[in-house]
């Protein structure tokens, strides 16, 4: 029985054998055989989004793969276009932070198929940006590295970390396929350090939900504040982050909590101060509106990021419809800050989207509040490509917005008031180029 199924797998393997010769020769009679390579699906993924992060002393494995036809082929792996290997499989280990691409060629009678897999090495170290004026752009937890230029941006807030109202950090979608540490590696490799930012509840302005406490909730209880500080300080860690960015917007709640609220931010500041050390950067996201007064000492934070636009006078029932962040308001904002801070210590904030209505009343005012909405600049440029220099786009029913000019105007005034900066909500709002919002406030300030 074992010598009969011994003959049986020698005959198996002629055949296929055979077959495969059969194969190659009948292709080549009516056209060229076009090298394959199977068993690599897994191995070269076909999303071209598809990047693999590793840290510096990881490796890959490209191994299992088979080729056809079968040893006549002509391999050659590649990372970067550089020839490393001509072996069948190869393994990638990573030992410089950077983007590397790691090619397989496989050549038969001149013809030639190709793989392709994306890596990226996060740094271990970085040589910060060194900058008169801070331009940050936030980044929202739903953006990408690729949504932001790094070249004029000095500092990068990614706000991946929520509280939820069960009092959780939540910092999952950051953590998907090392989200997170890919875009603190990708902005280190450009001299941009990168703050945790983190918030409760968030609407599409970049501030609170209405009647959201799930912030405060937690920074107000002395207990959940330093399990909370704990926690920041280990993802901060393991992320290799800058610092952190407090953007505590639970001050439209009961006014029971309000001030409570504001104040337990002095307590979360100096408590993350010692324990992320004094190199560590702090910054804290403020309010303009009428509760402006109720903040405690924030002298620990490095900076405060105003967040001076949005009026709220042009959103609600019967409600004219207009710019919602106009020149005024943000002088407004800077007026109330400048007047309890230094303005090398403020950062204004500028913003990268705009309000669109989307149903009126027959006089034309704003129906109700829930006939509004927010839109990102980038979508607006999508639908009206000549936006870029003006504030109104006719989109719905109307979208009010911060184009080019408007933009240049404040960044011009933080420039020649001595302010520390501007900051965007948010860059991945924005475009790249010339009708950049983020490039013009950066061009403008140098």
């Amino acid at each position: 029985m074992m010598k009969k199924l011994f003959y049986m797998i020698i005959l198996a393997c002629i055949t296929i054998s055979a077959c495969e010769k059969n194969e190659v020769e009948e292709q080549e009679k009516n056209q060229a055989f076009t090298p394959r390579v199977f068993r690599d699906a897994t191995i070269f993924p076909e999303s071209p989004d598809s990047v693999r992060v590793l840290s510096i002393g990881q490796s890959f494995s490209f191994a299992g793969l088979q080729y056809s036809p079968a040893g006549q082929v002509k391999i050659s792996w590649k990372v970067n276009d550089k020839e490393v290997s001509t072996a069948e499989s190869y393994v990638f280990t990573a030992t410089e932070g950077g983007a590397y691409k790691v090619k397989l060629d496989i050549t038969y009678n001149g013809y030639t198929t190709s793989r392709n897999r994306d890596f990226f090495v996060i740094p271990d170290t970085y040589t910060k940006k060194n900058e008169a004026k801070v331009m940050l752009a936030y980044m929202s937890d739903a953006g990408k590295y690729s949504d932001v230029d790094f070249n004029v941006i000095t500092h990068l807030a990614y706000k991946v970390a929520t509280i939820t109202a069960a009092g959780a950090f939540d910092i999952s979608k950051g953590e998907q396929f090392r989200k997170a540490e890919e875009i603190v590696g990708r902005a280190h490799l450009a001299g941009v350090p990168v703050l945790l930012g983190i918030s409760g509840a968030l609407s599409g302005d970049g501030w609170a939900v209405s009647s959201s406490n799930q912030f405060g909730a937690v920074i107000t209880d002395a207990t959940k504040r330093a399990a909370l500080v704990q926690a920041i300080k280990t993802y901060v860690a393991a992320k290799k982050m800058d610092g952190v960015d407090i953007m505590m917007t639970d001050i439209n709640t009961a006014s029971a909590t309000i001030t409570a609220n504001m104040l337990a931010v002095t307590n979360f500041l100096n408590e993350l101060r010692t324990a992320l050390g004094a190199n560590a950067i702090l910054t804290v996201t403020v309010t303009t509106n009428t509760y402006h007064t109720r903040y405690g000492d924030l002298s620990a934070a490095n900076w405060l990021n105003v967040h001076a636009f949005e009026n709220g006078l042009t959103v609600g029932p019967g409600v004219a419809v207009g710019q919602p962040s106009p020149y005024s308001y943000m002088v407004t904002g800077a007026d109330i800050w400048k007047a309890k801070f230094p303005t090398n210590k403020l950062v204004l904030g500028i913003p990268a989207f705009g309000l669109r209505y989307n149903t009126l009343n027959p006089n034309g005012t704003n129906a109700s509040w829930t006939s509004f909405n927010y839109i990102p600049y980038k979508d607006i440029l999508a639908a009206v490509p000549t936006a870029f220099d003006k504030e109104f786009a006719a989109i719905s029913q109307g979208v009010y917005f911060n184009g080019i000019p408007l933009v240049t105007q404040k960044a011009t005034y933080i420039k020649q008031n001595n302010f520390l900066g501007a900051y965007v909500w948010a860059g991945d709002f924005d475009v790249k180029g010339a009708n950049s919002l983020t490039a013009a406030i950066y061009n403008n300030m140098k």
